[in-house]
């Protein structure tokens, strides 16, 4: 598991504890609601705690809880401390217990900044904090129990007998995981950047309802004219947008590279950094940049698990979400509440592998149909020019990379009219739809794409990775830390 950075400076804390007391959430009716929390009495409290309006818990209580914190009730471990599943003897109420190490790297600091930003923001896409003990030098928190642990236990690693997450599912997670990043980016004032996000931190019930989890590195976003945060850089390496890691400067968008990263961990199955893998596949966005620019490559990207159920055109859409997501130029990429439109979409699209064509993960088309194609365009080449035919290869229509598609439909959405009532949020699906539509139609898109060209369009000769392998590549779990350090 990944570890993080330190805490920013106690000065900087210092002004967000300040400003979290004046949080507001935005209530249906589109105002803001405040959320007091604390008084205003000037008293000596070393823990930082007590103003904080949530359930407070003994040391012993919760010792109780998880029977004397057993090996057995461990249920996870990372650079903060360990995690116990326990039952509240008060209320019979299985919960998940975390233990901050007193020697880790999550300090009293990061521990206050979770109580606070959970105690004041709640949705069904983050995970509920029930309450928090500060016994001593104890630092606790008792959260609502996920059954379904993390959406890293679902993708990397598994075991034999454990079935991978399906399509359907995986899209779920994805648009649930984005309405959670909205509701800190866009409900609350100001703006809570997560600073966070990855597949570890994503949790699922017992309905696979992804919730995001450990607050502690997130922080209070820019208001009025300021553009952004300037901090010391906290995360975790692979998922850092490339700006902050290089500048300590913390926007919005620096959440949704994140997400980005985490998007194309969905659909590839493959990690954020994976040093088990061959030279130039370690780093997952390094290695699927090149990929995004050649639509004949895309089912190559799909996770091996998935055995070719998945729909081709969502597989396509999907990718560009995640690439548009992940453009190096943080203004250039979309806001969350886009992201979460098009994810929604796409979640809505149910797929059914019993009614549809099982995809091969190859690049070209079915013996069948490549013969049927050939034959056709035998029959249309009669009597067609020769200079006629290559410039319909030539047109500009085969500009497939998904950057191209999402930027002009954002753009013209943003400014234009559009189906959905003004917001432009679907039209880059649309032109997805339309291109793909005039890729198939085209004389001479299925003869760039027949199987001949397999060899010569692997982005890896190495047989482990073969598109068409149906497996996973054998893994090695990584054990180095993996954390940006100061």
């Amino acid at each position: 598991m990944g570890c993080c950075f330190s805490c920013s400076s106690p000065q900087a804390l210092d002004e967000d504890l300040e400003k979290t007391d004046s949080i507001r959430v935005k209530a249906p009716n589109g105002k803001f609601k405040s959320k007091d929390s604390f008084d205003n009495k000037k008293e000596k409290d070393p823990s930082g705690t007590r103003h904080i309006a949530a359930q407070t818990f003994t040391f012993k209580e919760l010792a109780a809880a998880t029977r004397n914190f057993r090996a057995e009730c461990l249920i996870g471990e990372g650079g903060f401390g360990r995690v116990y599943k326990g039952r509240l003897e008060s209320t019979n109420q299985i919960v998940a217990v975390k233990q901050l190490d007193r020697n880790g790297l999550q300090g009293n600091r990061e521990f206050l900044v979770e109580v606070l930003m959970l105690s004041l923001l709640h949705h069904p896409n983050l995970v509920n904090l029930i309450g928090y003990c500060a016994d001593g030098d104890q630092r606790l928190l008792v959260y609502e129990y996920m059954p379904l642990g993390s959406l890293e236990d679902h993708l990397h690693d598994l075991a034999p007998d454990k079935e991978p997450l399906g399509w359907n599912l995986r899209m779920k997670i994805a648009a649930g995981a984005a309405r959670g990043l909205e509701y800190l980016h866009d409900k609350a004032n100001p703006p809570v950047i997560y600073r966070d996000f990855k597949s570890s931190n994503i949790l699922l019930n017992e309905d696979y309802d992804p919730k995001l989890s450990d607050f502690g590195l997130a922080k209070l976003g820019p208001v009025g004219d300021k553009t952004h945060v300037s901090t010391r850089v906290m995360g975790t390496y692979g998922y850092c947008a490339p700006e902050y890691a290089m500048t300590g400067q913390l926007t919005l968008k620096s959440d949704v590279y994140s997400f980005g990263v985490v998007l194309l961990e969905l659909i590839t199955g493959r990690k954020a950094i994976d040093n088990a893998r061959v030279t130039g596949e370690h780093n997952l966005v390094a290695w699927a940049r090149p990929l995004f620019k050649d639509r004949r490559k895309f089912p190559y990207m799909a996770d091996p698990l998935l055995q070719g159920q998945y729909p081709m055109r969502g597989l396509y859409q999907a990718l560009a979400v995640a690439a548009m997501c992940l453009q190096e130029q943080a203004s250039t990429r979309p806001l969350i509440g886009d992201v979460v439109t098009a994810l929604t979409y796409l979640a809505s699209q149910t797929y059914d592998p019993s009614i549809h064509l099982v995809h091969s993960n190859r690049f070209g088309p079915s013996p069948g149909r490549e013969k049927k194609e050939k034959e056709r365009r035998g029959s249309e080449d009669h009597g067609v020019p020769r200079t006629s035919r290559q410039s319909s290869l030539k047109s500009p229509r085969r500009q497939d990379s998904p950057d191209t598609h999402l930027r002009d439909g954002w753009a013209r959405g943003s400014n234009g009219a559009s189906d959905d009532g003004g917001s432009g949020r679907r039209h880059y699906l649309d032109e997805l739809e339309r291109s793909d539509s005039n890729q198939r139609a085209s004389p001479g898109s299925n003869q760039r794409a027949s199987p001949s060209s397999n060899q010569r369009a692997s982005p890896s000769n190495n047989p482990r990775a073969s598109p068409g392998s149906g497996g996973r590549t054998p893994r090695r779990v990584h054990r180095a830390s993996s954390s940006l350090h100061d």
